[in-house]
């Protein structure tokens, strides 16, 4: 769901308007002194490059490969094969508050880009106004000409057409334009990490509350048969088969299975709690989630053979940080250019038309004289001379800025890859512990049927058949664990992996912000000046 879109993607500094830019920027370079130890790209923060992540795959069982570029699919979430998990995906991102919060913001920002757009254009207004006035009998005008006196007089002025254009000589508003939209990119960005947070968060819930379902009904199970082996016990202490201490042990074990159930029983409520917060509802609309005797069982997702070999390039929190130092790279050329000169024209025709009476009758005649007419043209030079260090100091401001924003995106990118690997051996930790559970449960299971047999052929009791019963549902709730935490897993790997978010825009080369033409001059100028 892209909301908005960059239609103007350029990392690269723009040439300015004018045609003889160029010329101008090296004959001022040449005029000025001291061009040696000027600022340069070496002084910015450096991009780190992707971390090396071969041995961490190869540890994990899977390589990288150009061919599964696509996985994960922008609907990953499917691939658990569950109708009730795709519905509370859909209905969380519909309606949830913090992504609806997200897609406003993402409207801010595109707002934020036309009026940054405007700048590049001239302006057009038609303004009027008029005026009635009275001259005093003591006043200065009656110092003048005492004609004047007790006079009232009615003005007005007639301007259809107003225009005010900054030429945008060192390219400032286009700089200003792409930081716009660099923010915009970046929030945009944002927006898809609320969204696969969101989905995370609604999967882990769901995954979770299924497995604890599934375990409240084991411990249930348990608890009936805890307390079917403590009547057997007190009823052969009764008659003198048991001794008390066996008794004591089988309600211990019967009271740990009831705090057992009300420790899964709160957990489950806790998850369908925070279903229903994440899906804009309150907690009766999940009240009864799981209960159905035709829930589907999710499924484990297959994963690919081979990774993508771009393993982060899909992540939305990474492009987002990208997208940011872009933005700072287009600041720091604007307060470059605001220790150059500025050109701006303003341009004005129109009627003016006074008259010396009480009444307004005689205006319109006047405003429609061939002699009202007039026009203005209005070129402007501004140069900034001695600005007490406030522009050099706003251009520092920018360039720390822009290296915090590198700095940011070099530590979401090494969390990135660590947050990779973690998921990988996570996931190959759950696979491992539930495939060793699938065979203690085969076992016990295995058990189970020879104690039955036992029953069956008089060589045991009650109590061995209910005890391989027990041990059997431990395993089973074991299994439920493990399986639980192998679906949330692979979440953490879908989300690890950007969830199938992919950035529209082309690829574009990392900043530059020092590499621009006008450096050099801005440099000189700041050292003479002091900006």
């Amino acid at each position: 769901m892209k909301l908005f879109r960059r239609t103007v993607l350029s990392g690269r500094r723009r040439a300015p308007c004018v045609s003889m830019t160029s010329a101008v920027i090296t004959c001022a370079s040449l005029l000025l002194v001291g061009c040696n130890g000027g600022t340069t790209q070496a002084d910015r923060a450096q991009f780190l490059d992707a971390p090396k992540m071969e041995r961490t795959l190869a540890a994990s069982g899977l390589k990288r490969s150009a061919t599964d570029a696509a996985w994960p699919n922008e609907e990953w979430w499917r691939r658990f094969k569950n109708g009730e998990l795709d519905r509370l995906v859909d209905k969380a991102v519909a309606d949830n508050q913090n992504l609806q919060k997200a897609r406003d913001t993402l409207i801010e920002t595109e707002g934020s880009v036309q009026v940054a757009s405007a700048k590049l254009l001239p302006s057009l207004q038609s303004d009027y106004w008029s005026r009635q006035s009275r001259n005093p009998n003591h006043g200065v005008v009656y110092s003048y000409n005492n004609g004047q006196g007790g006079r009232e007089k009615t003005s007005a002025f007639l301007t259809p057409f107003v225009m005010t254009w900054e030429m945008d000589f060192w390219g400032k508003n286009q700089a200003t334009m792409e930081a716009a939209l660099g923010q915009a990119a970046a929030q945009q960005a944002e927006m898809e990490q609320t969204r696969l947070l969101l989905i995370t968060g609604v999967c882990r819930a769901y995954l979770r509350g299924h497995a604890l379902a599934r375990q409240l009904q084991i411990t249930n199970e348990l608890i009936t048969l805890r307390r079917e082996f403590m009547a057997i016990a007190e009823t052969r202490y009764q008659t003198g088969l048991e001794t008390a201490d066996v008794v004591q042990i089988a309600r211990g074990e019967y009271e740990s299975s009831v705090r057992r159930e009300a420790t899964v029983r709160a957990a489950l409520a806790i998850q369908k709690n925070a279903i229903a917060r994440m899906i804009g509802a309150g907690p009766d609309a999940t009240y009864a989630l799981f209960e159905s005797k035709k829930s589907v069982t999710p499924q484990q997702p297959t994963l690919p053979r081979h990774l993508p070999i771009e393993l982060l390039v899909h992540r939305p929190d990474l492009a987002a940080a990208l997208h940011r130092a872009e933005a700072a790279s287009e600041r720091i050329h604007v307060a470059k250019t605001l220790l150059l000169p500025s050109f701006d024209l303003s341009l004005a025709a129109g009627l003016e038309a006074s008259v010396t009476s009480t009444s307004v009758n005689a205006l319109p005649g006047y405003l429609t004289n061939p002699g009202a007419t007039g026009f203005a043209v209005v070129p402007g030079f501004h140069l900034p001379i001695f600005q007490a260090g406030r522009l050099s100091g706003g251009l520092e401001v920018r360039r720390a800025e822009y290296d915090q924003a590198v700095d940011s995106y070099n530590e979401t990118l090494l969390q990135a890859a660590q947050q990779v690997a973690d998921a990988l051996a996570n996931l190959r930790r759950a696979n491992t512990e539930y495939d060793a559970q699938m065979q203690l449960l085969k076992t016990a299971s295995n058990q189970l049927d020879l104690a039955q047999t036992r029953l069956r052929d008089g060589l045991k009791d009650r109590r061995e058949i209910i005890q391989e019963r027990v041990d059997f549902q431990e395993a089973s709730f074991a299994r439920q664990v493990l399986e639980g935490d192998r679906l949330v897993a692979s979440v953490d790997l879908f989300q690890a992996l950007g969830g199938g978010y992919a950035d529209t825009g082309p690829a574009k080369p990392k900043p530059t912000p020092e590499n621009d033409p006008i450096t050099p001059a801005v440099d000189q100028i700041t050292r003479i000046t002091g900006g």
